[in-house]
């Protein structure tokens, strides 16, 4: 589990293609830290640590999250935004996040709001995911606030410090965001329609 409160900006240092998977070797502030086999949300998708060489740390993504994240498009020397799975007894400062991406998104447009940023994405409403206003979504694995909710679109305002110490600093429009969707909406959705 996570939070959605990035930790650190990593940088991809590697991209090795085997079979249907894809390697990334991470440079990151952090990696000291790891462990081989420790959870790690990559723009918000949890991948597994597989090796660690110094600053350096590797995870695999396999064909089912390359088709239905962003991660397949990570070119290297790009920023990924992190974050290390939750510990028991951490304050939840985002909202609560699997890292399991619903969907990706397209940011529609980024509009400068007097002190914040105003990014609008859009999404397949077809699959049945809801945002409500003053909702939680995470975006690329940051935990965020929903505004403007729309049944394919909704829009979210960052701070200063989110947007400088993330990968929003460098989103344009066009580009494709990973959407994690909030679990006890998803939960009482699904409710609702049996």
């Amino acid at each position: 589990m996570f939070t959605g409160i990035i930790e650190t900006l990593g940088v991809v240092k590697n991209i090795v293609k085997e079979q249907d998977n894809i390697h990334l070797t991470i440079k990151s502030s952090i990696t000291n830290e790891l462990k081989i086999d420790q959870s790690v949300a990559h723009n918000g998708v949890c991948l597994t640590v597989i090796a660690i060489n110094n600053d350096e740390y590797t995870v695999t993504a396999i064909k089912e999250t390359i088709e239905k994240t962003n991660i397949g498009f990570l070119n290297a020397f790009e920023n990924v935004n992190l974050e290390r799975a939750m510990k028991l007894g951490d304050r939840l400062d985002g909202h609560i996040v699997q890292g399991h991406v619903d969907e990706t998104g397209i940011c529609k447009s980024i509009k400068d709001d007097n002190g914040s940023t105003l990014y609008t994405f859009t999404y397949n409403s077809a699959k049945n995911n809801i945002t409500i206003e003053k909702g939680s979504i995470t975006v690329n694995g940051v935990s965020l606030t929903v505004v403007n909710s729309k049944d394919n679109e909704f829009s979210v305002a960052i701070i200063p410090y989110t947007k400088e110490n993330t990968t929003f600093k460098n989103l344009k429009v066009n580009e494709i965001v990973n959407l994690e969707f909030d679990v006890i909406g998803k939960y009482v959705s699904k409710l609702t329609k049996k």
